[in-house]
């Protein structure tokens, strides 16, 4: 009895070590890609003439200019992704592109779809099941070229996400923007896809699992683990202390009893499109409820994984007829 406490014992002090050093990989590279972004580029000067003449124009047409709000540096808002500001999951529209793509075969694909849906609907699960659902999350990108993966990551974007996004909550990250705050995205997806999606949103950044590269290529192995549950609330507290942030000022936004963590470190926790759990919890707890679903969508969507999973569960057939309306082959 005691050696099985024991043995529990350090696996929880195991899991909570990967969770924090997830955490701060995560707030780590976030602040670099944030830095990256803001560097001015060097280049011939044409980039500085487009952007100008767009500024013209769109003077012409404008209304008068309001006045700026000034930056509120020690405030900001946090945001997952899966079933909050998208419709589904993430990762699931970028295996579907992949899939279209002939990235992997049809075998791995449902490999990859069945961890994803057990890790999903079974929670945290045992150490066994989170190794596996890792090593599949891993099977996207080892060996391949960050690069690649980024090219790949605008494409898949434009095709199967940009049309997801919830725009209640774009709405709710447009507020925090229009009040001189910044906001980041918050997920377990891949650093570099969260990076597109916030970017593409206007957003400050993203906070996502990072994957250890060398040399432009993927290893295979993650910095700590996925960015899931307490690592989440690890990442925050990581980019708070980076950027100088006060938490008890900051919002968090998610759809997931999982995301408690994140959501209870922050001083105004919202819970938007929430599953059952989360529901009841924020209603204990006195936070706001938002929930862009209704009718048909609600029921769609209430388990969160299951739409995403049912549609990579068709990927390699809808793959293939998508492979064959780009003049792609087909996934094998």
């Amino acid at each position: 009895m005691v050696g099985r406490r024991d043995r529990r014992d350090r696996r929880e002090a195991a899991d909570r070590e990967a969770a924090q050093r997830a955490g701060e990989a995560s707030a780590a590279a976030a602040t670099a890609l944030e830095t990256d972004a803001s560097a001015p580029a060097v280049d011939d000067g044409s980039a500085a003439r487009d952007a100008g003449a767009a500024a013209a124009a769109a003077a012409e047409t404008a209304g008068p200019t309001l006045p700026s709000v000034p930056p509120d540096l020690t405030a900001a808002a946090f945001f997952d992704v899966d079933n909050t500001m998208m419709m589904g999951a993430s990762i699931f529209h970028f295996a579907r592109g992949l899939a279209a793509r002939s990235f992997f075969s049809g075998a791995d694909l449902r490999g990859f779809v069945w961890q994803q849906l057990k890790f999903r609907l079974g929670g945290e699960g045992s150490p066994e099941s989170i190794r596996a659902h890792r090593e599949a999350a891993l099977s996207f990108v080892a060996g391949r070229e960050v690069s690649e993966l980024v090219e790949l990551g605008e494409e898949i974007y434009d095709e199967l996400m940009a049309d997801r996004i919830w725009d209640g909550t774009r709405a709710l990250a447009q507020m925090h923007l229009d009040a001189g705050q910044r906001v980041w995205l918050v997920t377990a997806t891949p650093l570099e896809l969260a990076a597109i999606i916030a970017r593409r949103l206007g957003l400050t950044g993203a906070l996502g699992t990072v994957a250890e590269h060398h040399d432009g290529v993927y290893t295979g192995r993650l910095v700590g683990e996925l960015l899931h549950g307490p690592a989440k609330a690890h990442a925050v507290r990581a980019l708070a202390a980076r950027e100088g942030l006060d938490l008890r000022r900051c919002s968090a936004y998610s759809d997931s009893i999982n995301d408690a963590p994140m959501l209870s470190v922050v001083g105004t926790a919202v819970a938007v499109n929430p599953d059952a759990e989360l529901r009841g919890l924020a209603r204990r707890n006195g936070w706001e409820i938002r929930d862009f679903r209704s009718g048909r969508k609600v029921a769609r969507i209430g388990v969160p994984s299951v739409l995403g999973a049912g549609a990579v569960a068709g990927a390699v057939a809808a793959g293939a007829a998508y492979s064959r309306r780009r003049g792609w082959p087909s996934p094998p």
